[in-house]
């Protein structure tokens, strides 16, 4: 939470200093998440949320820049011995989109993003145990990724947006056995977002 906080004040700090000249707009925003982890072998998609704020900085008719703070509920879901297994990786991720407005309202936006572990669960029947484990030292604290979207602002304020973020880096720690080290598969986070929100 305290990570949330604070970088929530960063991206409001942006928006009225550096682009104090801009056209500022901030609101809250919140959505659904359906999310993978790719390279792990027969996962499926999980279903979670995403909320947060964000603050748009537009300079001119056909560009702008929107920074977000997002706490996003992500991980995936398999079947191990006729059992389902959930993996719950919860993230802070802060991205940074690019947006060009196709027409009046409409956009297409894209961007790098960067995101904070707070929590990782292990919940089911696997490896012979039964129920939710803290798994969180096997997961990076850090994952970088890309997004890709489109979003449409309403007069009132209102907008809609549907994303795709495209993870990049590995999320999970490499491990030692005695003197060897084993390194992390390459399990990466993949993950679609709808999300709506408003913005003053």
């Amino acid at each position: 939470m305290k990570k949330l906080v604070l970088a929530a004040i960063a991206v409001f700090a942006i928006g009225n200093s550096a682009f104090a000249q801009q056209e500022v707009k901030f609101g809250p925003k919140a959505g659904v998440n359906f999310s993978n982890i790719s390279g792990l072998d027969n996962a499926e998609m999980k279903t979670g949320f995403h909320v947060g704020a964000v603050a748009e900085i537009k300079f001119n008719e056909k560009f702008s820049i929107q920074p977000e703070v997002l706490y996003s509920a992500q991980g995936a879901k398999f079947t191990y011995n006729n059992s389902e297994v959930k993996w719950n990786n919860d993230y802070i991720n802060i991205p940074i989109m690019f947006k060009y407005y196709l027409v009046d309202g409409f956009s297409v936006e894209a961007g790098p993003q960067v995101g904070f572990l707070t929590k990782a669960e292990q919940e089911g029947t696997f490896g012979g145990y039964t129920g939710t484990s803290d798994v969180k030292d096997n997961y990076k604290s850090v994952d970088f990724g890309v997004n890709f979207g489109l979003a449409y602002d309403l007069s009132s304020g209102l907008f809609v947006n549907a994303r795709y973020n495209l993870g990049l880096s590995k999320i999970g720690e490499d491990y030692k056995i005695g003197n060897i080290t084993f390194e992390a598969a390459d399990h990466k986070n993949s993950v679609v977002q709808v999300g709506l929100g408003y913005k003053f």
